[in-house]
């Protein structure tokens, strides 16, 4: 049985140094598997090459995906593992915990060889994050009992039985390239087809966060963006104009009940002196105004680029 460790890049070469040699030493502890890396870079211009090239290891392949947008990449990925039985997409700003490896690939034994078993992603900092971040706690992550059973997944840390994906002939949106939601639809596709998707809570891959992306703007866009995508994604799920049409109805009317609660409880907040409240209050209105403006048609490209 082949393994295929699938890392998209896209001009991180720091974060991809840090976690390529402990992917391939996990893998390495596993010499009776036939296990490899793609790393598939979204530059065109190859930026991750020579990040790729100096670490050490025969079970190493580095490609160029020159389409923009991570369904681009992701799909590429699809398309160069045919020969494999199992693909583990893990994004490069992750580094795996000690077992990350060995967790996903006993759970999928365990729970029967689902199509899909989603690992946990935890969130860590190396700077001082604005206290309003702190304490909406947004970058706090669920867990759950490993087997439990879900209906959708991120692909930041995912196995993939890449034999039932085949059958159901899923692949990613490239429409939701840039913007984002691509994982979401693609796994709701998958278990709509009967593919069963499980969580591995001992699975864990380790996210630092940049000062970037603790800063009360990039929180209120990320929330707008994951509105956005949860319109686009059942846009693509709706059966015809009626559906779509239910879709956006939905959509604005929740999105319009997020706003005015949230717009609430924020000033709740500071009424309270409750930055919990406030932080929250505002995230939630964020979202509702993305929900709103994709049932109207506006998409929110989070990942667009100058080049």
């Amino acid at each position: 049985m082949k393994i295929t460790v699938g890392i998209l890049t896209f001009r991180r070469p720091e974060s991809l140094a840090r976690s390529l040699p402990v992917v391939l030493d996990q893998l390495g502890r596993n010499p009776d598997l036939d296990a490899e890396v793609l790393v598939v870079d979204n530059d065109p211009a190859g930026s991750a090459r020579a990040i790729t090239e100096s670490v050490p290891g025969k079970a190493l392949r580095y490609l160029v995906e020159p389409e923009p947008g991570i369904a681009a990449a992701r799909n590429r990925v699809l398309a160069e593992t045919t020969g494999s039985r199992l693909l583990i997409f893990l994004d490069d700003d992750e580094v795996p915990e000690p077992g990350w490896f060995d967790a996903l690939l006993r759970t999928w034994r365990a729970a029967g060889r689902p199509a899909a078993v989603m690992g946990r992603v935890q969130s860590v900092f190396d700077h001082d994050v604005d206290p309003w971040v702190a304490a909406g706690e947004f970058f706090r992550r669920r867990r759950m009992p490993s087997g439990t059973e879900l209906d959708a997944a991120a692909a930041g840390n995912l196995l993939l039985d890449l034999d039932q994906v085949r059958r159901t002939g899923v692949r990613f949106d490239p429409g939701l390239g840039l913007g984002g939601g691509e994982d979401t639809l693609f796994t709701r596709q998958l278990h709509a087809a009967g593919g069963r998707i499980v969580w591995c809570d001992e699975s864990v891959a380790v996210d630092t966060v940049p000062a970037g992306r603790t800063t009360r703007r990039w929180v209120k866009a990320r929330s707008w963006s994951q509105g956005n995508n949860q319109v686009a994604v059942e846009l693509r799920l709706a059966r015809g104009p009626l559906g779509r049409a239910l879709v956006r109805a939905r959509a604005v009317l929740g999105g319009a009940v997020r706003v005015s609660g949230g717009m609430a409880r924020a000033f709740a907040g500071v009424m309270t002196r409750s930055l919990r409240h406030r932080a929250r209050g505002i995230r939630t209105a964020c979202r509702g105004g993305g929900m709103i403006a994709g049932a109207l048609g506006a998409r929110y490209r989070e990942y667009a680029r100058d080049a």
